[in-house]
């Protein structure tokens, strides 16, 4: 099957979400076709071309958007003087159904890669009449557990790359929340703490998430890298901004809220966020949803069997809506 043939968006523009942000938005594909909007992980990775490619032109109308601080969004998260304070969870979910507004759009197909599904469950669960279906893979629900798993406890199986992770920290730092720590030292006036923190993060997470060739090159971009790490642990380390319960996972706790929402988790057998039984659980919890898990596939959408689960839920949705 494959991804579809490469596009170019026929729209695009930036959008004032308020708090002195703009955001980049796109539309690709059919402009009367099935409305797609697609959530990119990081957070603070932004959107790529690639994305694009995942629905079948002739049939969706593909909404691409850049986070707030992310991508060609701005003002960027690698600058210090941006306020972070209003980027959280809610702030993104509101930007959702600004440009959703803003684009005349009823309702929408939502698809989200890592954070990006995340991100997905939570617009799906606080708006559903928004939400026509849900397609998510590399799947993430933002709980406290996942990100303890993600930095401290994936030391047990990456023990060099855990210690010089941990060394970067003062060593006051080195235990509780990991990734709070290192926004503090990403929030430091001085540029080379920050330019250094970013650093040892990215290196933590390439490590540790294993990708093809070429996937991780915006890693040697320095303002790349920093705007990177700085939102990822911003996130990471205030809970997602989910509130009270998210000890045991806001997301999944609400995952019964979607039983009128269908949705399709494509989930490598080899991602690690499988070892809490994240993706199970989900689909345990969530009574319209599919789980297709990949085998001898980690946390990447790019492979060949990835793709194809993947093109193919959106077609089938696309499918449905036709009848």
């Amino acid at each position: 099957m494959g991804l579809y043939p490469e596009i170019e968006p026929y729209d695009h523009g930036m959008l004032d979400v308020g708090d002195g942000n703009r955001v980049y938005w796109e539309t690709c594909g059919n402009p009367r076709g099935r409305p797609a909007v697609v959530l990119h992980g990081g957070p603070g990775s932004g959107c790529a071309p690639g994305f694009r490619r995942y629905f079948d032109p002739a049939a969706y109308r593909i909404v691409l958007l850049d986070q707030r601080g992310a991508g060609r969004s701005t003002p960027p998260a690698s600058a210090y003087e941006t306020d972070m304070s209003v980027s959280t969870t809610a702030h993104l979910i509101a930007d959702l159904e600004l440009l959703r507004r803003h684009l005349v759009i009823d309702r929408w197909l939502v698809w989200g890669v890592s954070f990006g599904s995340a991100l997905g469950l939570r617009y799906a669960q606080t708006h559903p009449d928004a939400v026509t279906e849900l397609v998510l893979t590399g799947v993430a629900t933002g709980s406290n557990p996942e990100v303890a798993l993600l930095t401290r406890g994936l030391g047990k199986i990456f023990p060099a790359a855990f210690e010089r992770f941990v060394g970067e920290l003062p060593v006051g730092e080195r235990s509780g929340n990991l990734a709070a720590a290192y926004n503090r030292l990403l929030e430091s006036p001085d540029a080379e703490v920050r330019a250094r923190a970013a650093r040892a993060w990215t290196d933590w997470e390439t490590a540790t998430i294993p990708a093809p060739p070429g996937s991780v090159e915006r890693f040697d971009d320095p303002s790349f890298r920093l705007g990177f790490a700085r939102t990822v642990t911003h996130y990471w380390g205030n809970d997602h901004f989910l509130g009270e319960g998210n000890d045991e996972g806001v997301v999944l706790r609400d995952a019964p809220v979607l039983k009128d929402v269908p949705g399709t988790l494509v989930q490598g057998s080899l991602d690690f966020g499988n070892l809490l039984g994240t993706v199970w659980r989900l689909h345990q919890a969530w009574p319209g949803s599919e789980l297709t898990v990949i085998d001898e596939v980690g946390h990447n959408m790019g492979a060949p069997d990835m793709v194809d689960a993947l093109v193919a839920a959106t077609d089938k949705y696309a499918a449905r809506a036709a009848r």
